[in-house]
Formats: C-alpha cells, sequence, structure tokens
C-alpha cells in the first residue's frame, strides 16, 4: 500500500518532483504529467494482415481504397416496372401511358430486355433489365392482362441507383490509424476487401507489488490482491495485451529484476510502492534502470502516481490503493496504450446531473468523485451516453432542467474504498481551479468504464 495523501505544493514543470520522507515536495499539475508521459513514448510499428471478424475494433495500419463501385451495377431503387423513359411521355391519370408486358416476374437478374413500348417487373434492388433507364413504381402502374396502364410519366434515371452510387471503384474509404467498427466490417466486405492490415495490440506488463498481497485466503496483516486484475482487464478492454505477473515482494533486487524481464513489452505497468515510504521502492529501481519523469500529481485520490522511462519502454507506477490506481491508469495507462498502439483517444460518454450532496475539493488538485446517478424519477439507473462535456458545474439556476438526472456521491474520501467505484456510475471531476462543487449544482459525470 501507499502512504495516505498529503497537502504539497503544486508544480506547474514536467521535471520530476523531490522525494522527502515526509511526502512530496511539489506535485505536477495532471495535464503537464500526462504530456511528459505521452511525449517520451515511442509508438509502436508492428503491422499484421487480418480478416475482417478478428479486425474488428484494431487500427488501421494502412489505408484502404475500394476495389470495386458498390453497387456495381445499376439496380432498380424501388419496386415497380423497369422501362425507356421516353415511352411515358405524357402518361397522367386521365390519360395512362399502356405499354406491353413482357415479364411480369420480379427477379434479382430480370431475363428479359427492355425494348420500345415494354415493362419488365423489378424489385428493389433488382438490376436494372437490358435496355431500361427508368422505373416506374408499382403504385403508379397497373397490370392489365398483358398490358400495363402507367398513370405517371418517369425521366430518365428516375427510381434507379446507378453503379457507384453507394461507393466508386478506388474510393478511398479509411486512413491508417482508424478504429475499425463493425459498420466499416460490413463497408470493407461489400467493396471485396477481406484483409486489411492492422497495428498489432500493444503489449503490457501488469506487476503486482507487495509483501502484504495474496491472490486468496489472506491471513492477519495480508490483503488479497486486486488491483492487478483490474488493471489488465483494463488494458484488455482499451486495447492492449496484458500479462498478468505474479506479486513482487518490497525487494529492490526482486523489484528490479521484474521490471527488466518486461522491457520486452510496450509497456509496463506496477501497482503499489509508489509513494514515499520505507517500502516504496519502485521509483528509486525505475530511477535506477532508467528515468522517473514525475512522481506526485496533483490529484485526488491517487497523488502518489510516479512516472518513467527505461530503455525507451514507458513505465506507469500507479499507486497501491484501489481506487486511486484505476483512477491513475484511466488518467495515464488509457491514453499511453492508445498512443503507442496508434489507437484513437475517444473522450467517455458523459451525463449531465444536478448534485443531491456538496463535493469538497482542494483547490490547485483535479479531484475525482465517485457519483451514483439517479433519473428523474428517483431510481437508480446507468446511464451510459451523454455528450462530450467539460468538468464545469452550475446551478439549476442557470437553465437546467430541474427533472434532470441525480448524482450523489458513493464516498467523498477513502482511496483504498474499491466499492466506492464498483457501485459508482461514474466520477465528476472537479477542475484544479474550483474548491468543490455545492449541493444542487450541474456538474458532469464521466462514464469512464464504458466500451470504447
Amino acid at each position: 500500500m501507499d502512504s495516505a495523501d498529503t497537502d504539497e505544493t503544486v508544480d506547474g514543470d514536467d521535471e520530476p518532483p523531490e522525494r522527502q520522507s515526509a511526502g512530496f515536495k511539489h506535485r505536477t499539475r495532471i495535464d503537464d504529467a500526462r504530456r511528459a508521459l505521452l511525449d517520451a513514448a515511442i509508438p509502436h510499428d508492428r503491422t499484421e494482415r487480418l480478416a475482417l471478424v478478428p479486425a474488428d475494433g484494431r487500427a488501421l495500419a494502412e489505408s484502404v481504397a475500394s476495389s470495386r463501385a458498390v453497387p456495381d451495377y445499376e439496380r432498380s431503387a424501388m419496386d415497380g416496372w423497369a422501362v425507356r423513359a421516353r415511352d411515358t411521355f405524357g402518361a397522367s391519370d386521365r390519360s395512362p401511358g399502356v405499354l406491353r408486358v413482357a415479364d411480369d416476374e420480379p427477379r434479382s437478374v430480370p431475363e428479359t430486355a427492355v425494348g420500345p413500348e415494354t415493362a419488365v417487373r423489378v424489385h428493389t434492388g433488382s438490376e436494372l433489365p437490358e435496355g431500361a433507364d427508368a422505373v416506374v413504381m408499382i403504385e403508379h402502374a397497373e397490370q392489365v392482362g398483358g398490358d400495363l396502364d402507367v398513370f405517371d410519366a418517369v425521366t430518365e434515371g428516375e427510381n434507379v441507383a446507378p453503379v457507384g452510387e453507394d461507393v466508386a471503384e478506388g474510393q478511398q474509404l479509411f486512413e491508417p490509424g482508424h478504429r475499425l467498427r463493425p459498420s466499416d466490417l460490413g463497408l470493407l466486405k461489400s467493396v471485396g476487401v477481406d484483409n486489411v492490415t492492422v497495428y498489432e495490440r500493444s503489449t503490457v506488463g501488469v506487476i503486482p507489488t507487495g509483501e502484504e498481497l495474496v491472490q486468496e485466503n489472506p491471513g492477519p496483516g495480508e490483503v488479497i490482491e486486486t488491483n492487478g486484475l483490474t488493471v489488465s482487464r483494463l488494458v484488455e478492454r482499451w486495447g492492449g495485451v496484458p500479462t498478468y505477473r505474479n506479486v513482487v515482494t518490497d525487494d529492490e533486487s526482486a523489484l528490479r529484476a521484474a521490471i527488466q524481464r518486461d522491457l520486452t513489452k510496450d509497456v509496463v505497468v506496477t501497482t503499489g510502492g509508489s509513494s514515499v515510504g520505507e517500502r516504496d521502492l519502485i521509483p528509486e529501481v525505475v530511477d535506477e534502470l532508467g528515468e522517473v519523469l514525475v512522481h506526485g500529481v496533483a490529484l485526488k485520490p491517487g497523488h502518489p502516481v510516479a512516472l518513467g522511462v527505461v530503455e525507451e519502454t514507458p513505465v506507469v507506477m500507479l499507486p497501491g490503493y484501489p481506487v486511486a490506481a484505476i483512477i491513475n491508469a484511466v488518467q495515464f495507462l488509457r491514453p499511453l496504450l492508445k498512443h503507442v498502439g496508434h489507437l484513437p483517444d475517444v473522450p467517455p460518454p458523459t451525463t449531465r446531473a444536478t448534485l443531491a450532496e456538496k463535493i469538497p475539493s482542494e483547490p490547485g488538485v483535479r479531484t475525482f468523485a465517485r457519483v451514483r446517478v439517479d433519473d428523474e424519477g428517483g431510481s437508480h439507473a446507468d446511464h451510459r451516453g451523454g455528450s462530450h462535456a467539460d468538468h464545469g458545474g452550475r446551478s439549476q439556476a442557470d437553465g437546467e432542467d430541474s427533472n434532470s438526472p441525480t448524482a450523489t456521491p458513493t464516498r467523498a474520501s477513502g482511496s483504498g474504498v474499491l466499492s466506492s467505484v464498483a457501485l459508482a456510475d461514474g466520477w465528476v471531476a472537479v477542475p484544479e481551479g474550483r474548491e468543490g462543487y455545492d449541493e444542487g449544482e450541474t456538474v458532469t459525470v464521466e462514464h469512464w468504464e464504458w466500451l470504447p
């Protein structure tokens, strides 16, 4: 575990802060810390060729163009009759045009061509018969024996989907870095693309540390290991490939060996031992092997996070308290994985809600308050949509709907209380310039645990 949060000054520079036996002399602002980490991280260049299904959610490494037009033939856009437009000139309700029915059986590929003064039955999506250049809608015509009465004239190309209406042959569809979605896979299949070149998923070594940690059956003074499990699953969700290691005890030699073992990974993340206590050895080990970029960040809970790099491998040193570990993973590990793996860093969905209770915050520190969101009727709801709004807050007097959802803090403090996150719908990030939010203010709830 890490020592508790303490009050220190905030440092806006990117230089690593000094460590003191009593705590941190400075804490780096969160945006500066994130920037220092991303600037030091080099995206990997490994690619692989995949079929469409396994490529779902992966980032393209090459641009993709259509190998054929969609549709690659003229097709009917309506159920009706394929005709030559000039043969319907002057047709109206009072004076219907009369054409001969050449084929009244609609087929995907018509077997009969359209000649002068003739019509062929088609349905939506049918290939336009040879000789036809328009389609009369079925409700604008009536078959009488072998004849067709046409009550509305059509122009050339009317109710016809031209070649390439959806996608033109050779059209550029996606650029490198685009993350493939299910709709993209459908489009690629429609244009004849069966395989794509994507970036490999980033590899991550997840190393839980702490001599008090056990996987099961804890005795006096022992704690069940949860951070490594949680972080490894977040890595998987964020597009990486985690390797969840066994617990490493608080020993410099063991920690050094564990970090060196995972330098073949794209990212190394440790949990626990990142503060300034006697057993918080990870930052010193990383600084010995490479460089600590940031140690101590102005966020709460979880300011004892450290960020470094060893042999060009970024190392994220998360605090040992579960809530602090999760918050720092979202703020630093997630954007790092997106950066290293060429994936877009999409903001989380949000909900605007009215605070049911006051949220206190320390000036100069970004505070993440876990909240439960209730719908306008007061019952618990899972709000996973919403716009990407800022972290600002305002009162209902500013024009918000009084029936908006309500956000209730699950716990105002306690970075070791895992249930305060697990039972929450999201969190409210109080910016550095605010001394908290008052009850009744409208705030933005981030649903950080969404599936991107």
